[in-house]
Parts: structure tokens; C-alpha cells; sequence
């Protein structure tokens, strides 16, 4: 068997994108470079790596091996590439993270962007996946660090806060959940599942997240619309074309925030404590070690019951 690096690091983009041509893309090889060699692969092993089928691959049970091998290997690459990057000019660090809708656009932003403006040497790939699905994919060493909410099970991995996050429902003051509301009230998700949402345009996780809890009800969620942004929620909310369940800072820091009324909502998923995740710490090369601490050192204050 003699796979080389370009090899290694085709099948990890290749079993990560679910696709060989979306691989090959992000491997930077012609689609019959990368065909020609992961079919080099499995005569070499005797044994196919990959099932396909109309929706794209996935690894048999011999391409999760060479996975598992895969990933080790690029991490010790990675990590010393770190250790000799003080002696060596041009040389570029990789992180990926995993995260899911609050974090990617409440909570990372800005810490994020002071930790590249002070490493200029790291470039990190984001990416917006479901909670659970990233769990999944941080076991199966598909990425670096992830960002998931303690009501998935994080078992086998590393984790530290990183900060907590609380969906409340957004109102219209006129909308009819809304009157005679007490303040300081909470109402279930139950309630407003029977009412048109606003939501966020494309696979969302946390639309997806919501359409999930509304599927325990028995309920399908109606949406009205969906926009690019919670920004673009707010507005639409406080122009009184729906309702929507957002992220309780995103309401706050919304330019509309003052027409909007703003409902705790009572079920206990909605109050969320988001955790960094590794697969192990120790293992990350330096930087992206580095990018847990930074992540870590922003985590917030416990929110209040």
C-alpha cells in the first residue's frame, strides 16, 4: 500500500463532502485525478473504501479505517507544521469548526475575528451543522473543534462552556399570544406552533432544530417566509407578518427590538448551554489549541432563570 499525502487528504474531503467531485474541488484536483485515485486506493487494498450511490458515498467499514488512519496522520502533519512554523515562511495552519446557528452568528463573530487578526498564520473552515450532527462528525475525526448544545450527547468527547444561549419567541405587541400576557411570563412552544412563523432562509440548523421539538408535538411549523438573517426576522416580526423563535441577543440587538415584544417560552430545550467540543485536546496542533483557549476565555455568565 503506498498512499501519499494527496491520497490521505482526497479521502478525507471526499468521505466529508459525501461527494467525489465536491472532494476532488476541495482537494484541488481534477474530478479524474481524484476518480483515478481512489480507485488506485481500493486495488491497492483489494477491498472498495467507498459505497456509492445516487446521493453521493460514504465509507464501508475498510474506508472508515483508513479514515481513522487518514485523520491521524494529517493531524501529525498539521501539528508539525505548527511546531517548525516559527522557523519556516509560508506555512498556513487549518482548523475546522463545526457549529450551530446561534453560536455561528450570535456568539463567534467577533471573538473569531480577533483570533485570526492575531494569528494570521491560521485560516479555519466554518460550517453550520445541527447540533447532533456535529457530535457525529467530531467522533468520526471529520473535524477540529465543535460548538454544540449540552442536550445532545457529547460522551467520548472533550468539552468546555463556551457560553449560554437562551430562544425566546419574538412578537408583534398586537399579536394575539401576546395580549394579556403577564410580565415576565412564559408560554410553551406549544402555543405558538399553532401561529405563522417567520424563519431563516436554507438548511438552518436551528430551523431544523425548531422543526424537530414542533415534530414531538405532532405539529409541522407554518412559515410565512424565509429571510437570510435574524435581523431580517426581527423586521419582518415587528411588521407583524409572523412570529418567530430567535436567539433572546439577537432580539435585543435587533434595530427593530423596540417594536417587537419579546416571551420567555417555558420548555427547558430553550434554555441552552453551548459547549466547545474536541475529540482531544491534547492531540490538536498548537494554533488550534490556541482557538479553544481564545473560544473558552469569551465563555459568558450563566444566564438567569
Amino acid at each position: 500500500m503506498r498512499f501519499d499525502l494527496t491520497d490521505l487528504k482526497l479521502f478525507l474531503r471526499v468521505v466529508e463532502t459525501g461527494s467525489i467531485t465536491a472532494g476532488a474541488a476541495q482537494a484541488h484536483l481534477a474530478l479524474a485525478s481524484a476518480s483515478a485515485r481512489v480507485r488506485g486506493m481500493e486495488d491497492a487494498l483489494g477491498v472498495p473504501l467507498l459505497r456509492r450511490s445516487r446521493r453521493g458515498v460514504e465509507p464501508t467499514a475498510a474506508g472508515r479505517t483508513l479514515l481513522h488512519h487518514a485523520r491521524l496522520i494529517t493531524q501529525q502533519m498539521e501539528k508539525m507544521r505548527a511546531d517548525l512554523g516559527e522557523y519556516a515562511s509560508g506555512l498556513k495552519g487549518h482548523v475546522r469548526l463545526l457549529c450551530n446557528t446561534s453560536a455561528l452568528t450570535e456568539f463567534l463573530p467577533d471573538v473569531l475575528a480577533a483570533f485570526m487578526a492575531s494569528h494570521p498564520q491560521v485560516n479555519v473552515d466554518l460550517e453550520e451543522r445541527l447540533s447532533s450532527d456535529i457530535v457525529q462528525a467530531m467522533r468520526d475525526d471529520l473535524a477540529d473543534v465543535g460548538i454544540v448544545t449540552d442536550s445532545v450527547d457529547s460522551s467520548g468527547l472533550e468539552t468546555r462552556l463556551f457560553c449560554e444561549d437562551r430562544l425566546v419567541l419574538a412578537l408583534h405587541p398586537a399579536h394575539p399570544l401576546g395580549k394579556g400576557l403577564r410580565r415576565n411570563a412564559a408560554l410553551p412552544f406549544a402555543a405558538a406552533v399553532e401561529h405563522d412563523f417567520i424563519g431563516l432562509a436554507g438548511d438552518s440548523a436551528l430551523q431544523l432544530y425548531l422543526g424537530e421539538q414542533a415534530t414531538k408535538l405532532g405539529k409541522r411549523l407554518r412559515y410565512r417566509v424565509r429571510v437570510r438573517s435574524f435581523d431580517a426576522v426581527c423586521r419582518m416580526v415587528a411588521s407583524g407578518a409572523g412570529l418567530a423563535v430567535l436567539p433572546e441577543s439577537a432580539v435585543v440587538r435587533s434595530r427593530d427590538a423596540a417594536n417587537l415584544k419579546v416571551v420567555k417560552l417555558a420548555d427547558a430545550w430553550t434554555k441552552r448551554r453551548l459547549l466547545l467540543c474536541t475529540r482531544s485536546y491534547a492531540d490538536l496542533p498548537g494554533y488550534a489549541r490556541e482557538l479553544v483557549d481564545a473560544l473558552a476565555a469569551h465563555a459568558t455568565i450563566p444566564l438567569p432563570d
